[in-house]
């Protein structure tokens, strides 16, 4: 079946930028269609299963006022409808899975329940209207404009062409740039090309960060919960990647400050470990619930031991693509297998069967969560491309925060480069706080297409700064803003930029709705 639908702004992809700049939209009055590949809102949230990645200064400034509104929003719902200690209960910032990644790990079915719930009075109105199930598959673009965008489901078949007078990419992997002949980047960019000193001698276009399959566990002593040996286990349990002396299964981890670039971690707490694996990611900490409401921690699992790095999963024909993606599932299910089956326990035996997948906490068959955790997609050729220069603690020296007149957001974290798919390449490099150009959200050429993830303009290196949670969320609702003040005052986006007096009155407008466009003046960091 084939449809047509229409709104003043289409939004394909409803991670954390999509849904923000779908908001953003509804907020200035206009109507928007937002699209989701899977059946859950919150991409890196909520069907990708990741806890926030945040700074430090979280809890004071650097992020949006709607951020903070959900941040606030999750704390309230645990304390409103779960039996919490009292001492919990009354923690201001209360982080329900203390997990030590960040300060407010929780589990992504909340994540999604209070995504829904700021979106809901525009759902409600008919200003959102969601296709979920549906990705981009076609598009029909005139000279520098975007006609309509077809979106098509995977489980019926069903065609619906989407038409609006801007289209804002929140894919997660940038799927609409090449079906609209958008100028993009993907993978390793040369050191000639970007003048980073990380940068890859020679550019690679499928040299990519890996991609994960992140799962949930809990655990209960003198259990036995083992899965099936998964059909790759063999080939994974013997894997030694070449970055490494140690098999990727196995308890050792990345560590830049030992010689070998590895250590050995503790799986459990015991005392000898101030940081052990389980704690890492761990959503739920029974000890800060009523006694006896949970039997066990629930922990999430994006570690480096299921990061997958032998292939890309976009940029490279289907039948390799879905092969990529079968080898990640079969990683993070190897890895559960091997925890259950063969990891070294203290006592001096092997496996903990007691290991249990939740499949319930992800809401999949399969206990993996319902969509890989995408570091890297895609990224537009845009009239301002950010490099290692803009934002390197080391590089920028006594010159600070790299601040643009232009700025529509603010972020911080360190340049996290996790192994790539063809030179293994890794690093994680200090930064300064950094700030959000609006000439990175806008394309050489395109004229009524816009960002709204991790497909800015960035390179593959600030990319690992730029594409985490805050950032993205920031990203995709000043995109948003910016599409229904263009729309609203018949200019292009670009116009924007080129205007002085538009520039100052839509950075007027973003500020005004909660949106940090410089950092504090004099701030230590």
């Amino acid at each position: 079946m084939r449809m047509r639908e229409s709104a003043d702004v289409i939004v394909l992809g409803g991670g954390l930028g999509g849904c923000m700049a779908a908001l953003a939209v509804a907020k200035m009055g206009l109507r928007v269609i937002l699209t989701e590949e899977t059946d859950w809102l919150g991409g890196q949230l909520t069907s990708q299963a990741v806890p926030p990645d945040e700074h430090k200064w979280i809890e004071s400034f650097g992020c949006t006022r709607t951020y903070r509104e959900f941040r606030d929003r999750v704390r309230q719902y645990y304390k409103e409808n779960y039996p919490l200690t009292e001492e919990a209960k009354h923690t201001a910032l209360l982080n329900p899975g203390n997990g030590w990644v960040s300060r407010l790990c929780h589990e992504p079915r909340v994540s999604l329940r209070v995504l829904e719930d700021m979106m809901a009075p525009y759902v409600s109105s008919g200003r959102i209207k969601i296709f979920y199930g549906f990705r981009p598959a076609l598009a029909a673009v005139g000279e520098d404009i975007i006609e309509s965008v077809t979106v098509e489901s995977g489980a019926t078949g069903d065609a619906v062409i989407l038409e609006g007078a801007c289209y804002v990419d929140a894919t997660e992997c940038g799927d609409l740039l090449p079906l609209a002949g958008v100028e993009y980047v993907t993978g390793a960019e040369a050191q000639s090309a970007t003048g980073e000193p990380h940068a890859a001698i020679t550019a690679d276009p499928l040299d990519m960060q890996s991609v994960t399959h992140v799962f949930a566990l809990d655990y209960s002593a003198g259990g036995d919960f083992t899965i099936e040996k998964p059909e790759q286990y063999d080939f994974w349990r013997h894997y030694v990647p070449g970055f490494s002396g140690h098999p990727l299964l196995s308890l050792f981890i990345p560590d830049v400050n030992t010689e070998d670039g590895t250590r050995e971690i503790a799986l459990f707490p015991d005392g000898s470990e101030p940081m052990p694996l389980w704690t890492y990611r761990r959503i739920i900490d029974r000890s800060l619930f009523a006694e006896g409401l949970y039997q066990s921690d629930i922990t999430l699992v994006n570690w480096s031991q299921n990061d997958y790095f032998l292939g890309p999963i976009y940029g490279v024909p289907e039948e390799e693509r879905q092969q990529h993606l079968k080898g990640a599932r079969q990683l993070s299910l190897s890895l559960v297998y091997w925890l259950q089956t063969e990891a070294p326990r203290p006592d001096g035996g092997a496996g903990y069967p007691g290991i249990r997948l939740r499949k319930d906490v992800l809401g999949t068959g399969d206990g993996l969560a319902k969509y890989p955790y995408i570091r890297e997609s895609r990224r537009i050729k845009a009239q301002y491309t950010i490099t290692e220069t803009d934002v390197s603690r080391e590089l920028r020296g006594e010159l600070g925060i790299r601040r643009y007149e232009d700025s529509v957001g603010v972020g911080s974290y360190y340049l996290d480069l996790h192994p790539t798919t063809v030179s293994n390449r890794k690093f994680y490099i200090p930064t300064v706080p950094y700030e959000i150009p609006l000439g990175a959200l806008l394309p050489v050429r395109m004229r009524n297409m816009l960002p709204g993830c991790k497909n800015i303009g960035t390179t593959q290196i600030t990319n690992g700064c730029y594409r985490l949670h805050p950032t993205e969320w920031n990203i995709g609702e000043s995109a948003g803003y910016l599409a229904a003040y263009s729309i609203l005052n018949d200019i292009s986006p670009h116009e924007v930029r080129a205007s002085k007096q538009h520039l100052e009155a839509f950075l007027d407008l973003i500020r005004r709705q909660g949106i940090e466009t410089h950092w504090p003046e004099g701030m230590e960091f």
